[in-house]
């Protein structure tokens, strides 16, 4: 047991490390070649924020594991939607912009909602198994197709406004925020000699590659000896390990007075986890949900609809601390129901 959780934490380090230095690294490239600090915000930038869980999804996916892939998506998507939210309006009140709360948030609530119909054919289509399919994966890459082309045009008429400043850690980059957080990050990061930049890029793929091997054999072998299912394995640590950035990221711009970006980390981060991860892993192969059952889909739906609710309808959007102590006491609640449910 003592090699898989120390595989398991290994690994974690690695994607998370490597995810950062290849974002780096290629950013660094891009500027180099004199592509637009908003084309790299939304592409690269972009992408290295959800690398963690993109490796352990696709790493899972062809080694069989599919409730492992799965598990870590709704496991981060639950996590960042109820408690990071929940925090980050706990810390001060975060006001929602027009345009996040009448598109960005209805996005948010749509991927989930899409994850729900595709991942629970138990209660959507009445069969005896839960299977994502490639008909599934590609109706999600084709809404990930949609939400970029707006995201691009969104940025564009955005490019005369003033630019907010994003916190410099080592964390996750938000895909996508009204104030063009993409584009600053992608602005503030030096420009490196190319052979470090090379060694970035070379050093970042190696860690992605060995990392979320050991991250997944780290987990399965967790689950076997503790008799507990890569579902759940997936929905607590791997999928909270994997999210650990964007708690960070996120808690710290809404220390610095910036929750705009705060919340569009976490927002563009779950909507790029359902409509690219799961979307290309479903594709590539069929995704068996396995023992994900209503409840786990359901409070990933759940909890993306009071989002929706609070930030758009209630208060002026604006999402007060009592509405995130509420997010926060849901994802309490499904972790007692989780750990209830394992032990019985």
């Amino acid at each position: 047991m003592f090699h898989d959780i120390l595989f398991l934490i290994l690994g974690l380090v690695l994607i998370i490390a490597g995810g950062n230095y290849l974002t780096d690294g290629a950013v660094s490239v891009a500027k180099r070649f004199g592509i637009s600090s908003l084309v790299i915000g939304l592409t690269i930038v972009a992408f290295g924020s959800s690398t963690p869980d993109f490796v352990v999804c696709f790493i899972s996916t062809l080694s069989g594991k599919s409730e492992l892939a799965l598990g870590d998506v709704l496991g981060a998507n639950i996590f960042d939607i109820t408690l990071i939210i929940g925090i980050i309006a706990m810390i001060a009140p975060v006001r929602i912009s027009s345009e996040m709360a009448f598109k960005d948030l209805p996005m948010l609530a749509l991927s989930s909602i899409a994850l729900f119909i595709c991942g629970d054919d138990r209660i959507v289509d009445g069969t005896n198994v839960n299977i994502v399919n490639r008909t599934d994966g590609l109706m999600l890459l084709s809404l990930f197709v949609i939400f970029m082309c707006y995201t691009m045009e969104m940025a564009r008429s955005h490019s005369t406004k003033p630019i907010s400043t994003r916190p410099k850690t080592a964390a996750a980059i938000p895909h996508h925020s009204v104030e063009k957080a993409e584009a600053t990050e992608a602005d503030n990061t030096r420009r490196m000699k190319p052979w470090v930049a090379a060694v970035c890029i070379v050093g970042g793929l190696a860690a992605l590659v060995f990392g979320g091997q050991w991250l997944v054999d780290g987990a399965s072998g967790l689950a076997r000896r503790l008799g507990m299912s890569e579902a759940l394995i997936g929905l607590t640590i791997v999928g909270i390990g994997s999210s650990i950035p964007d708690l960070s990221t996120s808690v710290i711009a809404a220390i610095k007075k910036q929750p705009q970006i705060a919340i569009g980390n976490v927002v563009g981060a779950c909507i790029f986890n359902v409509f690219f991860i799961i979307g290309l892993c479903s594709t590539v192969k069929p995704l068996n949900a396995g023992s994900l059952t209503f409840v786990d889909f359901g409070t990933l739906v759940l909890g993306s609809l009071l989002v929706l609710l609070f930030g758009d309808m209630i208060v002026k959007r604006t999402i007060t601390r009592l509405q995130g102590a509420i997010l926060a006491g849901v994802y309490v609640a499904y972790m007692v129901y989780l750990v209830v449910n394992a032990a019985s």
